[in-house]
């Protein structure tokens, strides 16, 4: 298989449901760090209103103190019309929207209906790439949802051929709540490909709340997926879906791609580092095993 890009979201998605306050210097060292140890996405932070998410209300300050390396794309999400204006006035070149599959999720996250959101992000899509600006789009509850259960297949179709006719550059499909099997990867991406979508520019972004996330993956590569959404140290969740739980850890999946023969460009021991380095700034140990296994860049003996 040709190489994997590993989406690092860790700074965004696995920051922002922090209680306690994250200083914008730690937020900037982060991304620095892992885009020294070879991450070339790394989502940095949110133009999102601070009453939704006020642990990323210095998204500003954030965009304004990295220093950029050529070649990598530091992507932020922006909710509406006026995140991509601020975004835009930051210097940002690749933004990513945010929808649901399910209409529940829709009226919680964003106010609005899934039909509704979409008519939102419309014009935003647009606006971006007047300004040659990349856009993402998130899919929420694509395979559960905590208040309507499991997802009908067709309705995960009808949604992101409705998006993905926005003009997005890429869609990732998110296991918001991690309950997805590898059959059900499976079975989805089967019929996204069957109705339309194309492969390549589908991304997977699943949660470990089952222990499937590296499985989840495995099938999504062998369908032709090379875009994986990972959170360094398995940081993260959801705020407005309480029953998901951290994200699949970037050293869990870089350690198993290595492991594959699967070129990544990411140094394994320096996410090791990075991992224990930010958990250890929240007050906690990282949740990925990898990083636990490798603690300090040295593996462990083998059995025997």
């Amino acid at each position: 298989m040709r190489g994997v890009t590993v989406y690092e979201v860790g700074p965004r998605d696995g920051l922002q449901d922090e209680a306690k306050p994250i200083p914008t210097e730690v937020k900037i060292e982060l991304v620095e760090r892992l885009t020294a140890a070879g991450m070339s996405a790394v989502e940095a932070t949110s133009f999102v209103h601070p009453g939704w998410v006020p642990q990323l209300s210095d998204a500003q300050e954030v965009m304004a103190g990295l220093r950029r390396r050529d070649g990598v794309r530091y992507p932020v999400l922006v909710p509406n019309a006026t995140g991509l204006d601020r975004a835009l006035a930051a210097g940002v070149e690749e933004v990513a929207i945010f929808a649901s599959i399910t209409e529940t999720f829709s009226q919680r996250n964003l106010n609005r209906s899934v039909a509704e959101s979409l008519t939102m992000f419309a014009p935003v899509v647009e606006r971006a790439r007047n300004a040659d600006a990349r856009v993402r789009g998130y899919l929420s509850m694509v395979f559960g949802d905590p208040w309507e259960g499991e997802v009908a297949t067709e309705r995960v179709v009808e949604v992101a051929r409705d998006m993905h006719a926005l003009g997005v550059d890429e869609l990732s499909l998110g296991d918001t709540i991690g309950v997805a099997t590898p059959a059900d990867v499976r079975r989805v991406l089967g019929a996204l490909v069957a109705g339309e979508v194309p492969v390549d520019s589908l991304a997977a972004h699943f949660h470990d709340t089952y222990g499937q996330a590296l499985a989840n993956v495995f099938v999504a590569l062998e369908l032709g997926v090379t875009t994986i959404d990972s959170s360094v140290g398995g940081l993260g969740g959801c705020p407005f879906a309480h029953s998901a739980t951290g994200n699949l850890a970037s050293e869990d999946l870089v350690y198993m791609l290595d492991g594959l023969g699967i070129h990544t460009g990411v140094d394994l021991d320096a996410l090791v580092e990075i991992a224990w380095w930010i958990s250890g700034m929240l007050g906690r140990e990282p949740t990925g095993r990898a990083a636990r296994a490798l603690r300090r860049g040295r593996r462990l003996p083998g059995p025997g």
